[in-house]
């Protein structure tokens, strides 16, 4: 089934001076424009392509990339706001309009927002940013302690910020939780820490292993973390750089390091530590 706002593998049916022509099934007939086509396209060629509605409401088809889909969140910017509503950049000819009804906050020329694309009931593709209306606030199951997560950083709240999880729910991860900058919009892989007895879901950015870390090689874990993994020091650097680096002895590095690596948490290099 053809999907609009989506990636769809179209064949070919027609080559026009304007275009081709592509099999749109259900939908009918939809236009690849001339500028999308290469010098060897014929039909029954079948390309990947995204569909899309042009200015005019029309069903289109391009090669471009969207910076997303319908059914997914988005960072996007705001484009422009008139009296019907706000605009989003997606990175195509076409912005994405966000009714007043379906805005959480105001929306302002050149400011970002998390919004959520879909399909209106007309089949028209819009966006919202009352996010709420697409997520569950409650974990009915599926998720266990210490499984690996998708995550969008989505809004700040009293008690640390609140993620999007799996695409499907909300979580928090606490304030004194967060060792790294999280930026919003951003995707990141996350740990389940906890269903709440509320069914609430708790996150954490660390492995369930590394949140029983603690003391000096705690430290050099959480470094590690907030540097993508890896940092250029080792059992055979400098003492004066260990120093500088962590304010410790080279011997209580090497311990710290030691402890890391007989958990399997790290591995230790000839550039550097390196998280495993």
């Amino acid at each position: 089934m053809v999907r609009i706002g989506r990636y769809n593998r179209l064949t070919v049916i027609k080559l026009l001076p304007r275009g081709a022509q592509l099999d749109g099934q259900g939908l009918g007939e939809i236009l690849l424009p001339k500028q999308y086509l290469t010098e060897d396209t014929k039909i029954g060629d079948t390309i990947n392509v995204f569909i899309y509605l042009d200015s005019q409401d029309r069903l289109v088809a391009t090669t471009d990339t969207p910076l997303g889909q319908v059914d997914e969140f988005v960072w996007l910017r705001v484009a422009d706001v008139n009296a019907m509503g706000g605009f989003l950049d997606w990175g195509l000819p076409k912005d994405v309009f966000v009714p007043y009804s379906e805005q959480r906050k105001p929306l302002e020329i050149g400011k970002k927002v998390l919004a959520r694309i879909y399909l209106d009931d007309s089949d028209r593709i819009a966006a919202s940013t009352k996010l709420d209306s697409f997520l569950y606030d409650e974990a009915e199951g599926g998720f266990e302690v210490g499984q690996e997560v998708d995550l969008i950083v989505a809004q700040l709240s009293d008690l640390g910020r609140k993620v999007i999880v799996d695409g499907t729910h909300w979580g928090l991860i606490y304030h004194d939780e967060i060792f790294r900058e999280l930026r919003m919009g951003q995707r990141t892989k996350a740990y389940i820490k906890r269903v709440r007895h509320d069914k609430k879901l708790e996150i954490s950015l660390q492995a369930p292993g590394y949140q029983k870390i603690e003391g000096i090689a705690g430290q050099v874990l959480a470094r590690l973390q907030s540097q993508d993994g890896f940092l250029p020091v080792h059992d055979k650097s400098a003492p004066a750089l260990i120093k500088e680096q962590f304010g410790i002895s080279k011997n209580s590095f090497k311990q710290a390091i030691g402890t890391l690596y007989k958990q399997r948490l790290i591995s230790i290099d000839k550039d550097g530590i390196r998280l495993k």
